[in-house]
């Protein structure tokens, strides 16, 4: 059974539709604990002269957490920031191959930095490296953020090799 165009494209906005919203949903959710801890950390400083214990450990990786969840969210949306001092020009055609030469580019050390992170995981695991106060493990931070950067390499890639139009992630 062949899918026509129509039904095939609608699939396509269909999961970059869902996999937005979930990247939209974990990201909020983070921004919440983020904003909680830093709540009661707060309070508990100023009014009950006890702050809470790891605050700062646990605002460090709910940060990182927020930067590598929202990153595929950002390459869904192609919202990459961009600076066309030479390419202002361009149209058409030229547009779209110097955009998708710069997404190549964008996927290219994504994945490098995945691939780092990766290694980096395994160092961190090996030598049992934890947060100093509450003994969080940071081999497996450093795997789930090369999961996410990997994650957003694969986005970049498909839309460059989709040929999507600059602000068209829709055509993913």
């Amino acid at each position: 059974m062949t899918r026509t165009p129509d039904k095939a494209g609608r699939a396509s906005r269909d999961l970059r539709r869902m996999l937005r919203r979930i990247t939209a949903l974990l990201t909020g959710a983070l921004l919440l604990v983020l904003t909680g801890v830093t709540l009661v950390d707060v309070l508990g400083r100023y009014f009950l002269n006890s702050p809470l214990p790891g605050a700062s450990e646990l605002t460090e990786l709910l940060v990182m957490a927020v930067v590598f969840t929202g990153l595929p969210a950002i390459c869904l949306d192609d919202g990459h920031i961009a600076v066309d001092l030479f390419t202002s020009r361009l149209r058409g055609r030229a547009l779209l191959v110097q955009t998708n030469i710069g997404r190549l580019i964008v996927a290219a050390v994504l994945a490098l930095v995945a691939w780092q992170m990766w290694k980096h995981g395994l160092r961190l695991n090996s030598y049992g490296e934890t947060t100093i106060y509450l003994r969080i493990p940071l081999g497996p931070v450093a795997w789930g953020a090369s999961i996410l950067c990997a994650a957003s390499s694969v986005i970049v890639l498909v839309l460059a090799l989709r040929g999507a139009s600059k602000g068209r992630a829709e055509e993913f």
